[in-house]
């Protein structure tokens, strides 16, 4: 569905996104994640046709980003929250969708539809009549998030689509992207909240100027931190300790009295852990595997790649 391809920007002497390529499959959800001016909105503003390339290439549905023609083809068939919401505030919400429906050339009564399902999804349809500039910065997020689905697109391009929003707001939007990703949508969700992309992406890529990585959540876990199983014991004695060494378990991480080690098989290796630990006189209180967080798990990867 998306196709990337050495794909690279370049503002004066600032490269912004380095030779990147990858690919998003079509009903995918790839979220895209990397510190502030890692090239993230640049790439969504390639993708989406707003920006030029410097050189790559890029396909969206099979168009070509760098086509002219293909060019507003693209535009007509991806939905875009912007960084910058970029709503006219001199129209109410109603007006602002119902513009921007007839921009995409929908029939009246679908668009009125889309409108109306839209805005009370979203908690506003209250405000329909009101001028945009007396929204709240939440309120023009949630409007915004309307604009770029009242066409029914395929491909949806969201720049932190919950930024500005409430807890409350947040978890709407998330909700709705599952049931988004369960109609077969292709979502590319560029966010700094892991809570989204803990809960919604099949696949992540880490950005930094580069492409450090694209990997699924499990496999980055794997990379970073290996597969670890945790012991907590009520006494880490050197008599344990030693009869581990003997055992060959290697890389023991002792902290109070939790130990952990490297596993290449787990559901095998526990089990002879568990034995060695008992026969040394350890009394465990719980097993179970090092699962850290996925922002714990971008962070060493960055400072890993540094």
């Amino acid at each position: 569905m998306i196709e990337v391809e050495n794909l690279s920007k370049k503002f004066d002497n600032l490269i912004a996104v380095d030779d990147i390529s990858f690919d998003v499959k079509e009903g995918e959800v790839f979220g895209f994640v990397g510190p502030n001016g890692a090239g993230k909105t640049t790439t969504i503003r390639m993708l989406s046709c707003l920006i030029s390339s410097t050189s790559g290439n890029a396909y969206v549905d099979g168009f070509n980003i760098n086509d002219k023609s293909d060019a507003f083809k693209i535009r007509k068939i991806i939905g875009l929250i912007p960084d910058n919401v970029g709503l006219y505030n001199e129209l109410s919400a109603y007006k602002n969708l119902d513009f921007y429906g007839k921009l995409y050339g929908m029939e009246n009564t679908k668009r009125e539809e889309n409108i109306k399902y839209f805005l009370k999804m979203l908690g506003i349809w209250d405000k329909k009549d009101l001028l945009v500039g007396k929204f709240s910065k939440g309120m023009k997020q949630k409007l915004a998030i309307s604009r770029a689905l009242i066409h029914d697109p395929e491909i949806l391009f969201l720049d932190e689509p919950t930024a500005n929003l409430d807890p409350s707001s947040s978890k709407t939007v998330r909700d709705f992207l599952i049931d988004l990703k369960n109609e077969n949508k292709t979502i590319f969700l560029n966010t700094h909240n892991f809570a989204e992309v803990q809960k919604i992406c099949d696949k992540i890529g880490i950005m930094n100027t580069k492409l450090l990585r694209v990997s699924t959540q499990k496999n980055l876990k794997e990379l970073v931190w290996g597969r670890k199983t945790v012991v907590q014991l009520e006494k880490v004695t050197d008599n344990i300790l030693n009869a581990l060494k003997e055992a060959s378990f290697i890389n023991i991480g002792v902290s109070g009295d939790r130990l952990s080690f490297d596993v290449k098989n787990p559901e095998k290796e526990n089990s002879s852990l568990v034995e060695a630990i008992v026969n040394a006189g350890g009394r465990i209180q719980y097993v179970t595997k090092l699962d850290p967080s996925l922002e714990d798990t971008y962070l060493e990867f960055l400072r890993e790649n540094d």
